[in-house]
């Protein structure tokens, strides 16, 4: 049985940009370092930048809703988007769900989101307007 994610590894096509991606600009913490890779924590979810070729030719046009969420403070999101923006990050969607929200593109165009609040938040809110067919089990 599974327990908790382990670990979330990006692949990027040029580890200089992402490590400043998502060390400098993010704050994520760096660990370690070297020609293909890198790992860093944000949290005590630990994320590994993997140097891949094949990273190259995927557009970021021509992919799903697949994205990956990091908690931010409600304090803090406003500032946050503000820095990413000043940046030149990419927003690749508004926000329509319940909770703030900020989603944003990674240099190599993997769909991140930095949100506020968390999944008892998510279902008290769904709780009281159901998405339509939805079923509770808890």
């Amino acid at each position: 049985m599974l327990t908790t994610l382990n670990h979330l590894t990006l692949a990027v096509s040029e580890l200089a940009r992402s490590v400043d991606f998502y060390h400098h600009l993010l704050g994520m913490r760096l660990h370690a370092r070297w020609d293909n890779g890198a790992y860093l924590t944000c949290g005590d979810l630990w994320i590994c930048l993997s140097v891949d070729e094949a990273r190259r030719v995927i557009p970021a046009d021509q992919s799903d809703y697949t994205h990956y969420a990091f908690s931010v403070d409600e304090g803090a999101l406003a500032a946050f988007t503000m820095r990413l923006e000043q940046a030149g990050v990419v927003s690749w969607k508004v926000n329509k769900s319940e909770g703030a929200s900020y989603y944003f593109l990674d240099p190599d165009g993997h769909k991140l989101e930095a949100h506020v609040g968390d999944l008892a938040q998510r279902l008290a809110a769904c709780r009281a307007k159901p998405y339509q067919g939805m079923v509770f089990f808890d």
